[in-house]
């Protein structure tokens, strides 16, 4: 009999090793959007109008806003007048498209039903990066710092009812990046690029609270959040996440990724991270908040680092910037 048990175990680790093979991968392309040949450079956001099933992207050398129909995959209107765009943001009350435009360094406000230009509102150059608090509905952005020679950047604060800015944070540090705000809690967590630190503000209080150092990686850019266990996720170029715990501001551990990592997405409902670097999407699922296992690295394009993940639909759109003779194009993935 007990010849028996090392036959079993080799038949079970076999069959172990086969059903691994066959799971799924976590992301299926299932459609390819071509762009036209004379959108060229990198894209920087996306955002997405479910009721409408209408997409927006920034490509920032275009000095525009696409519109994408969903469903045909067609673009639909193109919004000019924008020397520069970055983030956006949807407003679906209001029906209102907000967009920060680095090159004026404004944050355009526009009527999305007939794309029409409302409002400006006036900060410094290099206006980039957002956070949006639902509540308040204040929206939080990042300008200043090294493109108007100061060693120090502004987070803004725009009441996007009024369209008017109420406030600024200065930050010491030339570069920010990505920021994300808590629900339970007037914290806002902002990438420091500058300082490879992650800074905690009192949106209350509008001013820092603390500082954490980001030494298992560097050049920290993306970042997502896991509110519900206290984790922070910060999305580093050099090809890591580091894992914070937002309690402390201790760095648990860092996952390996592609380097040249622009976008970070959370998932609280499945428990999955999908970081979007240079060529490919590396999508992590977390078992517990300590301990997380690689799904897969999904084939993108180069600088394919421009993602947005819409669970409403199961859809995973990544841009992938013209390269060589190839034209740019969005690529949707059908999550798994």
């Amino acid at each position: 009999m007990k010849k028996c048990f090392p036959i079993l175990t080799m038949m079970l680790a076999l069959f172990g090793v086969e059903a691994r093979a066959q799971d799924p991968a976590p992301l299926k392309l299932v459609e390819t959007i071509k762009l036209p040949s004379d959108i060229k450079g990198n894209f920087d956001h996306f955002a997405i109008d479910v009721k409408t099933s209408r997409l927006f992207a920034t490509p920032e050398g275009y000095k525009s806003v696409l519109v994408f129909d969903v469903p045909s995959g067609k673009l639909i209107h193109t919004i000019r007048g924008i020397e520069k765009p970055h983030a956006i943001l949807y407003r679906e009350d209001l029906r209102h498209l907000y967009v920060t435009d680095g090159e004026a360094g404004e944050l355009k406000i526009f009527d999305s039903t007939n794309y029409a230009l409302l409002s400006t509102v006036k900060l410094l150059l290099d206006t980039d990066s957002i956070g949006y608090d639902p509540e308040t509905k204040l929206l939080y952005i990042d300008n200043g710092g090294g493109d108007v020679h100061e060693a120090y950047s502004m987070i803004s604060v725009v009441d996007t009812t009024a369209g008017k800015k109420v406030a600024d944070i200065k930050v010491d540090g030339d570069t920010l990046e990505a920021m994300r705000l808590e629900k339970s809690s007037p914290k806002m967590y902002v990438n420091n690029k500058a300082k490879n630190q992650v800074e905690v503000i009192d949106r209350n209080k509008r001013e820092i609270v603390a500082s954490w150092p980001v030494t298992k990686s560097k050049t920290n850019v993306a970042m997502a959040l896991d509110e519900a266990n206290h984790r922070l996720f910060i999305a580093c170029r050099a090809g890591d996440i580091v894992v914070l715990d937002t309690a402390s501001g201790e760095e648990l551990t860092a996952l390996p990724i592609t380097k040249g990592v622009d976008d970070l997405i959370y998932d609280a409902a499945s428990r999955r991270l999908y970081a979007s670097a240079d060529g490919s999407v590396d999508v992590y699922e977390q078992t517990d908040p300590d301990h997380y296992k690689l799904l897969g690295k999904v084939p993108t394009g180069p600088m394919g680092r421009t993602s947005l993940l819409v669970p409403a639909l199961k859809r995973y759109f990544v841009a992938v910037p013209r390269h060589g003779t190839e034209s740019a194009e969005i690529l949707v993935f059908e999550v798994h």
